[in-house]
């Protein structure tokens, strides 16, 4: 039946009566004699916040650092789900995506092989048309350390949706890896006209220009990333990377402001207590930093961590302390490599400096064949010197410190190898020069290296006539 039987105007009394009638309609339902309320009534409630395996997966998804404890909430909801469905290839990639994300957070490279066939197991269910699992797949040879993969399946995720923001972002980590510079300049133009003022591409965008060397970008766009991040585990990321940026030109008071924010907004960033672990050794906070180091260790086994850590005990004296940080960092790597992980710029680093040079070169040597990275280029020149092959140490040193060559990145170590070099080939010009830029640079690069480089200046003293210009 219809409601309006009579085509007569209402009158003032009526209209007011048939307004109020709208607005109840229009504000709630009446079902089997309850009162309803329905979206958008003035009475509604607010639609309830996302659960934690939600938020995890709008991370995981969208390029952005998720929290420990939702990406385990994520993980437990997808394989749960997969088992009554497991057929289901997107829900796959999400789980490999989850894995790889919380292998990248915690350092534990058990959840690599996990990650790999959760979106192997995606591609061969139907989803290899899905540019999520080819991007995933990517991020986690980029974490495994393993780039020429990470740009395979990088272009094939761009080739796919080529409109993926996140596609070119992992690409840009591919090409840094390879030393394909031009190539990273593209996948970041691409990615910024994308989407222009995500906080995800400023913090992105930042670490592009770190390495070519342009510190004051890098720090205002990881600011402003961090400032406009909404998330404590995407926030805590950013203010972490500021540390990072901090630190490498020296200002330890700084650094350590920044650790410990990132630590307070989700003390889940487990990356953050290493950077303080550093930054309070550099400020001579030596048992506060033994202690952050400890705890960094315990929480994210990183061989990285364990080499720092060792190294601060070796500065201090206590040797036998130092050689069981040098033992856990070869454990670490090798549960790392059984995980597929590559390990050969660490352990290249470690043997060169505490272990076998001869090894860390021919080892050094078949990454610079297969990746050749800025970061690469260095460890195998400092490696070469370690070995008294001076001459070919020094032109991979160039390579690390030279822009025209992309080593724009103003780096302390490098630095400091660099002139190493060039003075044991008695170039005591250049040597002076960019042994006091690595100081310069930061005078606190490393426990061990910042003293070896005031003592290396002390014996060439000041510039004579001789000197060859630098």
């Amino acid at each position: 039946m219809d409601i309006q039987t009579s085509s007569a105007r209402p009158g003032p009394r009526g209209r007011r009566a048939h307004r109020v009638l709208i607005a109840s309609v229009a504000g709630c339902a009446v079902l089997g004699g309850a009162l309803v309320l329905l979206p958008g009534g003035r009475g509604s409630a607010p639609p309830p916040a996302p659960g934690p395996a939600a938020l995890a997966r709008g991370a995981v998804t969208g390029g952005t650092p998720a929290s420990p404890g939702d990406l385990a909430a994520l993980i437990g909801d997808r394989e749960r789900h997969l088992r009554a469905h497991p057929l289901d290839g997107p829900s796959w990639a999400v789980l490999g995506a989850a894995y790889v994300e919380r292998g990248r957070r915690t350092a534990d490279a058990a959840n690599w092989p996990k990650a790999e066939e959760a979106l192997r197991t995606s591609l061969r269910v139907g989803a290899r048309g899905n540019a999520q699992t080819l991007e995933s797949l990517a991020a986690l040879a980029v974490e495994r350390r393993d780039f020429p993969a990470a740009r395979k399946w990088g272009e094939s995720a761009v080739g796919l949706a080529p409109k993926r923001w996140t596609a070119h972002a992992v690409l840009v980590e591919a090409y840094t890896g390879l030393g394909d510079h031009e190539a990273v300049g593209r996948a970041l133009d691409r990615m910024r006209k994308l989407r222009p003022g995500l906080p995800a591409v400023r913090a992105r965008a930042a670490a592009v220009y770190r390495d070519r060397g342009w510190r004051e970008d890098a720090a205002a766009q990881v600011s402003d990333a961090a400032a406009a991040a909404t998330a404590p585990a995407e926030r805590a990321a950013y203010l972490e990377q500021a540390g990072r940026l901090a630190f490498e030109r020296g200002d330890r008071e700084e650094a350590l402001r920044y650790f410990r924010a990132a630590l307070r907004t989700d003390p889940g960033e487990r990356a953050a207590r290493a950077g303080e672990g550093g930054a309070l050794a550099a400020l001579g906070r030596t048992t506060e930093a033994l202690a952050a180091y400890r705890t960094a260790l315990a929480e994210r086994p990183c061989p990285r961590y364990a080499l720092e850590l060792g190294e601060l005990y070796q500065s201090l004296g206590l040797t036998r302390a130092a050689r069981a940080q040098y033992d856990l960092l070869r454990e670490r790597v090798r549960d790392a490599e059984e995980a597929g992980a590559d390990e050969e710029l660490v352990v290249g680093r470690f043997e060169a400096d505490h272990g076998d040079p001869e090894a860390a070169v021919e080892g050094l040597r078949a990454e610079w064949r297969r990746q050749p990275g800025i970061a690469v280029a260095d460890a195998l020149g400092w490696a070469l010197y370690r070995t008294g092959e001076h001459d070919e140490a020094l032109r991979f040193a160039e390579i690390a410190t030279d822009g025209e060559q992309g080593g724009g990145v103003r780096s302390a170590p490098h630095m400091f190898h660099r002139g190493m070099i060039e003075r044991a080939l008695e170039q005591y010009g250049p040597a002076r020069r960019h042994l006091q830029e690595a100081l310069m640079i930061n005078p606190y690069f490393s426990p061990l290296g910042a003293p070896e480089a005031r003592r290396a200046l002390a014996d060439l003293g000041e510039p004579s006539l001789e000197d060859p210009p630098g």
